[in-house]
């Protein structure tokens, strides 16, 4: 496989402070992300940043960095202009990983990037199952339903599809994982879009997609749990994990 893999890393965070530079085990978040992600089959890692500090970070760790606009309204902004400072063509496989999420599994990374290479989509995000109903409901996680295609038809915070049921069995709603891979063409028409209303409501950069009739292909994911630190709660639960490895 031939494919890249784009951290955007911004230093300022509204929760945690320069959250993608916090230590964990002794390295900083951003580094465990970046060395996950070179256990992939991406021939490029790169974190895209706005912040020299990050990017003193990454070169002590070896890691290959680009500065991009501090004005970028999100990760997707930044992880095109990232791509062409790399000078990425139109055809070229773009992963996006978020930069706080130091238990990205290697094989999602390469699971989003082999479906685009076999040529079922130009644009991809994943998925898994919610393991209990207090998950459905928690609306820190994202829920996508999808259609019998498996495109997105929807993505919200609130528990969808409604159901009077607790029961998840019937596999009716999933757990939306924040990791997309694009052909950077995608990439570009994505970033050509202004923002949508339902994005502004939800909070959901992914909906400006389906506002505009991007088609976003959802895979099943089914491996190790993915984390993302957004709180100090969630932070000590990485912490804990990866201390047990």
């Amino acid at each position: 496989m031939s494919f890249n893999v784009v951290i955007p890393a911004r230093l300022n965070s509204s929760r945690l402070e320069e959250k993608v530079l916090i230590e964990i085990n002794g390295i900083p978040m951003v580094i465990h992300v970046a060395q996950r992600a070179s256990l992939s089959g991406a021939k490029n890692v790169v974190i895209a940043t706005d912040d020299k500090k990050i990017a003193e970070v990454a070169r002590h760790y070896n890691f290959k960095s680009v500065i991009t606009n501090k004005n970028h309204l999100s990760g997707t902004d930044r992880c095109l202009e990232a791509s062409e400072i790399i000078k990425c063509d139109g055809q070229d496989i773009i992963v996006n990983v978020q930069a706080d999420e130091p238990l990205i599994d290697p094989a999602l990374i390469d699971l989003l990037a082999k479906n685009i290479i076999d040529g079922q989509s130009e644009y991809v995000t994943a998925c898994s199952e919610f393991k209990s109903y207090n998950e459905f409901v928690n609306p820190n996680n994202v829920k996508v339903v999808l259609d019998n295609s498996s495109h997105a038809l929807y993505f919200s915070r609130s528990p969808i599809p409604y159901s009077s049921s607790t029961d998840l069995s019937n596999n009716y709603t999933y757990h939306h994982l924040g990791i997309y891979a694009y052909r950077l063409n995608a990439l570009k028409k994505f970033c050509s879009f202004s923002i949508s209303n339902l994005e502004r409501i939800e909070k959901l950069e992914q909906l400006r997609a389906l506002s505009n009739n991007l088609r976003l292909k959802v895979v099943l994911y089914d491996g190790k749990p993915i984390i993302g630190v957004d709180t100090l709660k969630d932070l000590n639960l990485v912490r804990a994990m990866i201390s047990k490895k």
